[in-house]
């Protein structure tokens, strides 16, 4: 082992730094533009980004909180949804998947997961479909697409809404096309919003998101909430929000959507090394699925002595994380009101569940870190 070596979990300033010089032009470009909203880099960035995952429509907004926020209230002004209905949102994500469902007034419905690759469990939606259900928000979580066509489709004809939470999924694709003819996450379902959170694979330099669709109506309704609810200067057609994305941030996820195939390709050959070099018995490694194109937004182990091992990896120079720590239905400020007895996988996972560093690795760090793993005795 290499005792004087330290592997961060993520670093902000290394992972920027291929992009350095580009980024200033960039800056540079904007700040001498004199136009920092609505201007030309973020326009680019939304055709970009749209044709980059097979989407119609892209509208770049402040953050991801605020795209599924967005969704979620343009359905309810095109009258797709109403207060009451419920959504299924699986147990295993940020609670920014719930926040805005409940937020609005819908009901949030928490659904267990799938052993496989730790996203809603599609095999299961009928045990917690309701006259009431409404929509399915899929989290593409980890990086890893959560998607069965004939299952979606079959609710797709029912009337459900298929929206996905891509915000670690950015580049991903599916094992077969959506409802538009393509495989990329983000343009699968019926609509779709990204996160560009600084640690994301494809991270602005502050905050930023996007909602993807190929539905005119949505995009339009979602554009006119996004600018204060108004159609046109001082013309305000719907109690709007202001979510616009700053141009100096567009300017920069442009450069970085340039380099997204680079960066998410680094990320699988450390993946798969993780994968072919971690032989510990007590640790669970995620499933590589050769059909699905994962992006690999974390790396996520299991393994039922999580915090000592943690504890070890950090003692040798290694830090890790934790996604999730704790399940939607069990945060307090929802006070027991999503709980149900059907979502004891969610907890034992929370539990079990630990985070390798793979952004800004080398095969041979990766080696390193499996190698401090296999030595691990409980």
């Amino acid at each position: 082992m290499e005792p004087n070596r330290y592997f961060p979990f993520l670093n902000l300033g290394q992972s920027n730094a291929r992009y350095a010089d580009r980024l200033k032009e960039a800056a540079a470009r904007v700040i001498d533009s004199g136009r920092f909203l609505a201007g030309p880099e973020t326009a680019a960035l939304e055709s970009e980004l749209a044709a980059y995952v097979g989407a119609r429509h892209c509208i770049a907004v402040s953050n991801g909180l605020d795209a599924i926020r967005l969704i979620f209230r343009a359905y309810i002004e095109l009258g797709r949804l109403h207060p009451g209905d419920e959504v299924l949102i699986p147990d295993n994500t940020f609670i920014a998947s719930v926040l805005p469902v409940e937020e609005l007034g819908l009901r949030p419905v928490m659904m267990p997961l799938s052993a496989d690759d730790m996203n809603l469990d599609l095999s299961r939606v009928e045990e917690f479909i309701t006259p009431r259900t409404r929509a399915l928000l899929l989290v593409h979580l980890y990086g890893t697409t959560c998607w069965d066509d004939a299952i979606c489709r079959s609710l797709h004809e029912r009337g459900l809404l298929i929206i996905e939470d891509n915000a670690q999924a950015v580049g991903a694709m599916a094992q077969c096309e959506g409802f538009h003819g393509s495989r990329f996450a983000g343009a699968l379902g019926d609509a779709a919003a990204v996160s560009f959170y600084p640690t994301k694979n494809l991270g602005a330099l502050g905050d930023g998101g996007a909602v993807l669709t190929s539905d005119e109506e949505l995009a339009r309704t979602v554009r006119v909430l996004a600018n204060y609810g108004s159609d046109r200067r001082y013309h305000n057609i719907m109690r709007g929000y202001n979510n616009r994305l700053d141009e100096i941030q567009a300017a920069f996820l442009r450069i970085k959507l340039e380099d997204l195939d680079e960066e998410t390709e680094r990320r699988r050959e450390v993946a798969g090394i993780y994968n072919d070099t971690i032989i510990n018995p007590i640790v669970c490694v995620p499933k590589i699925f050769p059909d699905r194109r994962q992006v690999w937004h974390q790396y996520v182990i299991r393994t039922p002595h999580r915090d000592r091992l943690k504890d070890y990896l950090e003692s040798n120079g290694i830090q890790t994380d934790i996604h999730y720590a704790v399940p939607p239905h069990m945060q307090p400020c929802f006070d027991g009101s999503l709980d149900d007895p059907r979502l004891k996988e969610a907890k034992e996972l929370a539990d079990s569940i630990l985070s390798l560093p793979i952004a800004n690795l080398t095969p041979a760090d990766a080696r390193h870190i499996a190698s401090v793993i296999n030595l691990y005795q409980p």
